[in-house]
């Protein structure tokens, strides 16, 4: 089992004061990774830093934008020359944004993509040019059931989830010779802060329940299994995959 242990290695959880994101730190924490905790707002992060270290997790804080590429090279470059090598990155900050496609607000489309997509390249690039002169590096980007389904109302967050699908494949195509691992994981439906208002309409849980095989919403808790895995040894060998984590909806008719 030492193949899944993360003892000596620091983890850069993007937008993980709360949702995915914290049970993704709390998680590779829980493995031994010492964990760095990052939002846009400080406050947040150090709210969720305390409750981490409630549980005797190692926590640092680095507050800043993820959609700012200059402001993600000053933090990234910073906290590497001051504090330490980041070992792992989780690209897990998202937002979702829901209308019909013809009104879709194109000013929310414009966030959408800065938000899902450009800060994967933003924070994967800043982590990675430090990562490769290691000759080492892990870095999990967390993609979505949409990445290869779509349903009303959510055209241009598909459009997103498909591209950090394929930008995780063009960052191993470049970097797995170089020592990285970069991979993605693809959430089907759990209950997010994000999906709060799926989660309280009856007549989509009861759709869910009878789309997904395993008949339920999934547990932000079960998708720390296959972050730890991707994170770790465990994975040298998987590169440009992209894991799904939901309940066999993506598989089922």
């Amino acid at each position: 089992m030492g193949l899944f242990d993360l003892g000596g290695k620091r983890a850069l959880v993007t937008g993980s004061s709360q949702g995915i994101g914290f049970a993704l730190a709390q998680g590779l924490a829980e493995a031994g990774a010492k964990i760095v905790l990052n939002g846009r707002d400080p406050a947040r992060v150090a709210d969720a830093a305390a409750r981490l270290r409630a549980e005797g997790a190692l926590v640092s804080e680095l507050a800043f934008d993820v959609t700012d590429h200059e402001a993600v090279r000053f933090a990234v470059d910073g906290f590497e020359a001051h504090v330490g090598p980041i070992d792992i990155l989780v690209n897990n900050a998202g937002i979702q944004h829901r209308a019909p496609l013809d009104e879709f607000p194109p000013e929310a489309f414009e966030r959408l993509l800065q938000t899902n997509v450009a800060s994967v390249f933003h924070v994967g690039q800043a982590c990675a040019r430090h990562m490769i002169e290691r000759g080492a590096g892990k870095i999990v980007n967390i993609a979505s059931v949409q990445t290869a389904l779509a349903r009303p109302g959510i055209a241009p967050y598909t459009a997103t989830k498909g591209a950090v699908a394929n930008l995780t494949k063009g960052m191993a195509t470049d970097w797995a010779r170089l020592g990285l691992n970069c991979n993605a994981i693809a959430p089907g439906y759990f209950q997010t802060p994000l999906n709060q208002g799926l989660v309280d309409d009856p007549a989509f849980c009861d759709w869910l329940e009878k789309r997904t095989p395993a008949g339920r919403w999934g547990q932000v808790e079960e998708l720390v299994g296959a972050c730890v895995f991707l994170a770790s040894e465990a994975a040298s060998f998987v590169n440009g995959h992209t894991l799904f984590v939901d309940g066999g909806i993506s598989v089922s008719l």
